[in-house]
């Protein structure tokens, strides 16, 4: 039991539920499109359409873990996870997990995202042969992306790409490509949102290395935060968290949606009380910040999704 909590804590379960939102997000997009839409292969709606959605969600989580498990031995075996960390510790910087176990969690992990994208596109999706490559591609794309942020020779995370990629698989990625797979069909206003869920994601990302700035520059980890400087990062902050919601705005003109859709809004007051918050507080005691982050973000995709389908 004591080793199964010690995995539990490598999987940073507090960053999962974002993940979750980008695909909840793309499956309050498609139901919005028409019930009638959400369809089989066989052209008919159905459970299979829920299923879908449910091994999107399953195969966007496991990818989250497998990124924050990558993050764990990539950053330990660069010395980046040092004693001069102020974040949580790190399982493998405790000693709770040797070098060893996190290779046979990370293969595992890796394993089971691509049984679960398998799944997702050949199964349940009922897409074409052009269709299928295309997402097998993308899917092998994901789980390469969440390896290599901090593992190889030339991490992108340690280059500052953190963030775009950040940006395509948790933003474009999870709501446009959950939306496609729920209706079959092309709405490039859907990137709207996507980019909205994008800029939350990376809000998140921005927070972590804001916090871990001095230890990152000292280590060599080349973060965006890093390439910016604290009082950039900050800026670069506000316009993430301002660009979501013009982002998710625009959408609701675009599509005429009801007055009471805007009523998202209201939960801006929140993202900047932490803002304030945020420009208030050493670098090194933002950690709190990030897991507000994430929940807030929920939040906000939660009430922007019913609002939507009212």
């Amino acid at each position: 039991m004591p080793k199964f909590k010690t995995w539990i804590k490598a999987a940073r379960p507090r960053t999962v539920l974002l993940s979750f939102s980008g695909v909840l997000l793309g499956g309050f997009l498609a139901y919005k499109t028409g019930p009638s839409t959400l369809r089989l292969a066989s052209g008919t709606a159905g459970s299979g359409t829920w299923l879908c959605i449910f091994f999107a969600a399953i195969t966007a989580v496991l990818l989250q873990i497998l990124s924050n498990l990558a993050n764990d031995y990539g950053d330990f075996k660069k010395g980046t996870d040092n004693m001069k960390r102020v974040g949580p510790q790190r399982e493998m910087q405790s000693g709770a997990i040797t070098e060893q176990e996190m290779k046979r969690g990370l293969a595992l992990t890796a394993m089971l995202c691509l049984i679960s994208g398998a799944l997702l596109i050949f199964v349940f999706s009922g897409l074409t042969w052009q269709e299928l490559a295309v997402f097998a591609v993308f899917g092998l794309g994901a789980v390469l992306a969440a390896l290599l942020y901090t593992l190889g020779k030339r991490p992108y995370g340690y280059r500052g790409l953190g963030d775009l990629f950040c940006f395509l698989f948790f933003g474009w990625a999870a709501v446009a490509g959950t939306f496609y797979l729920a209706t079959k069909s092309l709405d490039f206003s859907v990137l709207l949102p996507a980019s909205a869920m994008g800029f939350l994601s990376n809000a998140v990302l921005n927070i972590n290395n804001m916090r871990d700035y001095e230890n990152d520059k000292a280590s060599g980890k080349n973060s965006l935060v890093v390439k910016l400087g604290l009082r950039k990062a900050f800026i670069y902050h506000c316009l993430l968290i301002g660009g979501a919601f013009v982002c998710l705005t625009i959408y609701l003109v675009l599509h005429h949606a009801a007055w009471y859709s805007y009523l998202f809004l209201l939960l801006a007051i929140l993202f900047i009380k932490d803002l304030i918050a945020i420009k208030k507080t050493k670098p090194e005691l933002l950690d709190p910040f990030l897991g507000r982050q994430v929940k807030h973000s929920f939040l906000l995709v939660v009430v922007y999704g019913i609002l939507l389908m009212l």
